[in-house]
């Protein structure tokens, strides 16, 4: 691969140490010192998510623009800052106001990253380096390294305190900032600018793209239970959080050793659109796992079982939609406008992930609600977004065409 492509692959290592450094705890963080209720919990966890995945779109309009060098520049500063914030906030206002600095850091250097390694997966199959689908998965992988280690660094310093957790993470972050001032280049080959203003019109018009992004965000929902719904269940069966680094970690291992293969696997055997529905289906799967066995109210050791099933089910299901949603976006966008559509397929997802995290966090503390629901409802959801995904425009991806880097969708695949 080029310097650039290796660079931007570490890039997303790097990120997800900070990152999951700090996130997993939140939510036991916010209600152990903090007190606040279930709703409120998933309240903010949502607002992070929104102020992250709902302003991706703002973030890749300002990379087609500006570039990827200050974009991501400016990201880490902000994300530094609202760690720092985060571990000395002590008032509710102060968790939000850093939860939302966090998230809208994110919103810039996320975006940036994302569409580049996009672009120059297209260049390297135009190449003749292979699929673009590997690049992709490649780029997961990385990230699921960076949330393997960041959750047992995490882990270690919580015997400290959290403030140690988040200031661990402002200086991941820090390290990435300087690393990138040095080798990030000033200006990208094939890259050129255009205006910030403008797109929007025909994104909203893309009926194709609009159902991935509302498939892909289903997927984020059930996904962002893993911070909200697990260490529910996982304090339920043991009492502890202790058991929740592991489990994270056990999903960074799956990534890392097996998302290559079920790539290839996948690129060989299913469409775009079988695939993101089958990894949809195996995450309805594993919340239904988790209502089946509710009931019974099993704790210890044994507790687990089916928290475990739906930590590998969810995972295996990610790595099924994950480099899908991200390889078929490029041939779904429009002239110029790749960071805008990278954007707008986390803002969307963003979106539902708001909405969604307040009434599931509303479920786990509904007392009076049979056990099974909280899991069945997510478990549905998911399943039910099969049918929003789109049935056109992946024709390019399944053919590993040549699609003109810089630009979205290539002069022969069909328009959406």
């Amino acid at each position: 691969m080029t310097p650039l492509l290796r660079l931007l692959i570490l890039t997303q290592l790097a990120f997800n140490v900070g990152f999951f450094a700090v996130l997993p705890f939140l939510a036991a963080h916010l209600g152990q010192a903090f007190g606040m209720a279930g709703w409120l919990v998933g309240l903010v966890l949502g607002l992070r998510t929104f102020s992250q995945q709902g302003l991706f779109v703002v973030g890749g309009a300002l990379t087609d623009r500006y570039g990827v060098r200050p974009v991501v520049l400016t990201g880490c500063v902000l994300r530094i800052a609202g760690f720092g914030w985060l571990g000395y906030a002590e008032r509710t206002w102060a968790v939000i106001g850093s939860v939302l600095l966090t998230g809208f850091a994110a919103a810039l250097f996320s975006p940036a990253v994302e569409s580049e390694v996009a672009r120059q997966a297209v260049l390297h199959e135009e190449a003749g380096g292979g699929p673009r689908t590997r690049v992709l998965a490649l780029f997961t992988v990385a990230g699921q390294a960076g949330a393997f280690v960041g959750p047992l660094l995490g882990a270690l310093l919580l015997a400290v305190d959290f403030r140690a957790v988040c200031l661990a993470g402002a200086g991941v972050f820090a390290v990435v900032l300087a690393g990138h001032a040095l080798l990030l280049p000033r200006r990208v080959p094939g890259r050129r600018r255009v205006r910030v203003r403008g797109g929007t019109r025909d994104l909203v018009r893309n009926r194709a793209f609009l159902g991935l992004c509302c498939g892909y965000g289903a997927y984020l929902l059930a996904y962002n239970q893993l911070y909200l719904a697990l260490p529910a269940e996982v304090a339920r069966a043991t009492g502890s959080q202790a058991p929740l680094g592991w489990l994270f970690a056990l999903s960074s291992a799956l990534v890392v050793t097996a998302q290559l293969p079920v790539t290839r696997w996948a690129g060989e055997r299913l469409a775009p659109r079988r695939s993101m529905a089958s990894g949809l289906l195996l995450t309805a799967a594993g919340f239904t796992a988790v209502a089946v066995a509710r009931p019974a109210d099993v704790r210890g050791v044994a507790g687990l079982l089916p928290a475990a099933v739906l930590v590998v089910l969810l995972t295996l299901g990610q790595m099924l939609v994950a480099p899908v949603a991200r390889a078929w976006v490029p041939d779904l966008a429009a002239e110029g406008r790749l960071g805008l559509y990278t954007g707008a397929l986390s803002s969307v997802s963003g979106l539902i992930v708001l909405l969604g995290s307040a009434g599931t966090g509303t479920l786990l503390d509904a007392g009076w609600l049979p056990p099974a629901v909280p899991w069945l409802v997510p478990a549905g959801v998911t399943a039910a977004a099969v049918l929003v995904l789109p049935r056109a425009g992946g024709e390019a991806v399944a053919a590993r065409s040549r699609v003109r880097a810089g630009v979205g969708r290539s002069r022969s695949s069909p328009r959406p």
